[in-house]
């Protein structure tokens, strides 16, 4: 399993595709992306790569802690975005030279299939209800919504909570209990309105909001919670177990959201879970990426008995489905049926990357930067 060679792609819409390859010829496939910063992380990887070029990939533990502590610096987006994917391709390799999947690597299947989620938006109450009408045909049971627009002041008056508390009744009365309801706030909404919005769901029993403040709020988190019933999530922009400890330690969480492809990879992420666990906080992987970084979730599903519903980026972000797919070999090896996806024995992390489609895809212009959005006011506003 001697690494010999790395290799990057970056491929539209906003992914970042590493193939490492080792001596005997086996493969492994990571993505080492950080949305907006695709260029940044890939140079990144450049720059790690001789530190675990002509080491054996199965040694996972070690090189992680060689890339993490190495540098002195450590932490932060960019640097662990590389280092998650890197250690994503490391345990492809790995299952695929022993013959099993990365899950049996770490404890075995708790579990033979997960819930996922996909998103499910509207700027009206008519437009809103229908997408969630059409995400329960498509066989969902849980769906996220955007609750809050790209333009909102600091405190604003309860027009823009009457206008999400409208698209949320809709949805709700389209589907009643059938299908479960999440919110993502993406951290737009500061301390005071981000309480009238909790108090305002409570009629709907949503599944969890997501980021109703910015994650760098941690006090805010606990008075929240203290304010509200609704399960509270965060943390796709947190990063290792030490980012997440206070997060976890302080009670103002109930669903941590670790990304597999941000956090610091898959062994990484079982760690969260495990530290989440004993605080009995719930893990719901971000996930809104690309069909590798879904893998790789999938994979710390089924072995993480916390885990407890997954986001599932190929519907939630981008609805050409049959395009994604393709980069897996042009079908997806994990079945979803009624709301699931079901636990695959496939080695490594379960799929099948079609390289040829991989390299013309790198032909394409890869979007890369993120917008700038501005308030009401003109001041900048949180993406």
């Amino acid at each position: 399993m001697k690494i010999r060679q790395v290799e990057l792609f970056q491929v539209a819409p906003r992914w970042l595709f590493l193939k490492i390859t080792t001596a005997s010829g086996i493969i492994g496939w990571g993505e080492p992306i950080l949305e907006g910063h695709a260029d940044a992380v890939e140079a990144c990887v450049k720059e790690l790569s001789p530190l675990f070029i002509g080491r054996s990939a199965g040694d996972i533990e070690d090189i992680w802690q060689v890339l993490y502590r190495g540098g002195f610096y450590r932490g932060g987006g960019v640097l662990t975005s590389a280092l998650s994917g890197i250690e994503q391709a490391l345990w492809d390799i790995k299952g695929k030279f022993y013959g099993m999947p990365v899950y049996e690597f770490l404890g075995g299947a708790v579990r033979d299939k997960v819930k996922v989620y996909r998103g499910a938006d509207g700027d009206t109450p008519e437009t809103a209800a229908r997408a969630i009408l059409d995400a329960k045909a498509a066989g969902y049971t849980a769906i996220k919504m955007n609750a809050v627009n790209r333009a909102n002041d600091w405190v604003s008056g309860f027009r823009v909570i009457d206008q999400i508390s409208a698209r949320v009744g809709a949805m709700r009365e389209a589907v009643g209990y059938d299908v479960d309801i999440a919110m993502d706030c993406h951290g737009r909404l500061h301390k005071a309105m981000a309480r009238e919005l909790l108090a305002e769901m409570e009629q709907y029993h949503l599944l969890f909001v997501e980021e109703p403040v910015l994650c760098e709020h941690e006090e805010a988190f606990a008075e929240l919670r203290r304010h509200s019933s609704i399960p509270i999530a965060t943390g796709e922009r947190n990063y290792t177990r030490w980012g997440f400890k206070n997060l976890i330690t302080q009670g103002g969480v109930d669903i941590i959201q670790p990304d597999t492809s941000h956090a610091g990879g898959i062994f990484e992420m079982k760690k969260i879970a495990a530290m989440a666990e004993a605080y009995d906080v719930a893990v719901a992987p971000h996930c809104p990426l690309g069909p590798i970084a879904l893998a790789a979730c999938l994979q710390l599903d089924f072995c993480t008995h916390n885990a407890f519903i997954q986001e599932q980026s190929l519907n939630l972000h981008y609805n050409n489905d049959a395009d994604l797919l393709g980069y897996m070999a042009d079908k997806s090896p994990f079945a979803f049926r009624d709301g699931y996806v079901y636990r695959t024995t496939l080695p490594g992390l379960g799929i099948e990357i079609d390289e040829d489609l991989v390299r013309e895809a790198a032909k394409t212009p890869h979007h890369n930067l993120t917008p700038q959005w501005r308030n009401t006011d003109g001041s900048v506003s949180e993406w």
